[in-house]
């Protein structure tokens, strides 16, 4: 088994009315529910944008330093993920499709692979 990061890209989701929010997330817990009768599921939270953003630290002479901005540039914020322990990549695929169908918008798969147990 292996822990896969499954997550989206605020910029990747179409502008929803509260009504079609509310369905997507119904759609997403129900895979999610899924997952957990399987065993696979670990976490996974969304609702993540750039008005969530706390702070930005950046490393100073072996120090943090910590300021409300300016944050990196860039337009792409993370709007939400899920981590998987599955077996393989095709498993997480598999989990990322589910997701990605349920909720209406594209997903990325990333493997930790400093957690792949070595046989």
């Amino acid at each position: 088994m292996a822990p896969y990061l499954i997550a989206f890209n605020d910029e990747w989701t179409p502008e929803l009315t509260t009504d079609e929010m509310r369905e997507r997330g119904a759609a997403a817990r129900a895979v999610i529910a899924e997952m957990t009768e399987q065993g696979v599921f670990v976490f996974s939270d969304g609702g993540l944008d750039a008005s969530t953003a706390i702070c930005n630290v950046v490393p100073t002479d072996g120090a943090p330093v910590f300021s409300d901005g300016p944050y990196v540039e860039t337009k792409e914020h993370l709007g939400g993920f899920a981590v998987v322990d599955v077996a393989d990549d095709e498993a997480a695929r598999y989990w990322a499709g589910r997701i990605a169908v349920a909720v209406g918008w594209p997903q990325e798969v990333h493997r930790f692979p400093h957690r792949v147990s070595r046989g």
